[in-house]
Order: C-alpha cells, then structure tokens, then sequence
C-alpha cells in the first residue's frame, strides 16, 4: 500500500472511488484475489443510471408474513433509527415480490441519518420521490403496496444475502450502472489499492487505443482489457 493511501480516511477513499472506480474494475481485482462471487445478482439495478454508491454495509433482513401485527414496523423503525453516516441500507427480502419494502420515508430518514443510500433485492415504491431526494437506490423493480400484512423486518445488522451475495455488516459496498460489488471489510484498503492503479492503467490503454494502437501491443504494455 502506497504512503498516500495509508493517509487517506475510509471517507475520502471512498469519495475517490465515486470519481474513479467502476463495478467492473472492482470485480476484477476481486477475482484476481481469488473472490469470484462479489457481484449482485444482475436484476438489481439503480433507479436512476447516474447514480454511484459507495459505502458500509448496514444490514436489514425482511421476511414475508402473512396477517397483519399489532406492531409490524417495530424492527424496521429500529434499524433506520441505527443508522450512522457513510452505511448503505441493505435490504435483504429473500427476492420477495410481495410488496415495496423501501420507499419514500425510508430514504428520506436513511438520507436525514448520514446514509449513503440503499439496495434491495426486492421491490420498492415511491420511485419518483426519491429521484426528487437525490437518495441511491437499487432494486429489482417497483410495487406499489404497503409491506404490513405481506413482509416485516425481522432483523438487523446481520449477516445477509442479498443478490446471491453474502453481505457481512461493514462491508464495503460499490454501485453503479453496472450492477452492485460486495467488498468483504478485510480486504477494503488492498482492493482500493489495486482498483486504482488498475484503473489508471486502463486509462493510459484506452488512450492508446484512440491514438490508433494495436491491441495487442496495448495488452501487452498495460496487462488489462
């Protein structure tokens, strides 16, 4: 790890890997240190394709019920209410198509919390306010029905899977366009490190390419396609 790189908070690595990184970039440093299984599954998109997402893992796992409790949003006002700045909400509901787990007041307390933003591998609602919020979240699509009655939040801050990715709280989780990686905690400052000086080599070979190079020769000077 380079002397600047160790003097960079978690914050500002963060906000370089907004301006620099992409999913893909970071998928391939992961399957070069031998964890081939970090990408979301590909049906979780962002609601909006400019958006980029970096933050920790704040776990949420939700169920589907079938009656309506006395008290059915108990554990989800808990988990939003433990929210702390830089964390990205992840909604895990075991696919559920029963209902919109997250929506507008969700995002707008997550927001109100410091959090970065969120991922469900479910559905959600009220899409059109949280464009308005400027709030990062991905989903598999939209429902526009309560989740009392067909889902509840029964835990939180635990281990997950969301997308067919095992998600441990802390985690460090990157979106964009592409799809959604899951950084496992330990590995954060050597996958930054790598991602990086990767991508800036793929942007010397993308320079050459334009100027008219082979490929070939490309490849063979950078080590990246």
């Amino acid at each position: 790890m380079t002397q600047q790189s160790q003097e960079l908070t978690q914050e500002q690595k963060f906000e370089q890997m907004k301006e620099v990184l992409y999913a893909a970039v970071i998928c391939d440093t992961l399957d070069e240190l031998g964890y081939r299984n970090q990408a979301m599954r590909e049906d979780i998109n962002p609601i909006s394709k400019d958006w980029v997402l970096v933050g920790r893992a704040k776990t949420v796992l939700a169920v589907d019920v079938y009656h309506e409790s006395d008290n059915p949003y108990a554990k989800e006002i808990e988990a939003i209410d433990s929210v702390k700045p830089g964390e990205v909400l992840i909604g895990c509901t075991n696919e559920s198509k029963r209902n919109g787990l997250w929506g507008e007041l969700l995002s707008t307390a997550s927001k109100m919390r410091g959090a970065n933003g969120a991922i469900v591998d479910g559905l959600i609602r009220d899409t059109k306010k949280i464009l308005e919020l400027d709030f990062p979240v991905f989903a598999t699509g939209t429902k526009p029905v309560d989740s009392r009655g067909r889902g509840m939040v029964i835990d939180y801050d635990c281990p997950v899977v969301c997308g067919g990715v095992s998600v441990l709280p802390g985690d460090i989780i990157f979106g964009d366009r592409d799809g959604v990686v899951v950084i496992p905690n330990a590995l954060f400052d050597q996958v930054f490190e790598l991602s990086m000086n990767k991508a800036t080599r793929e942007n010397s070979s993308r320079q050459e390419l334009l100027d008219g190079k082979f490929l070939r020769d490309v490849y063979d000077k950078y080590g990246v396609l």
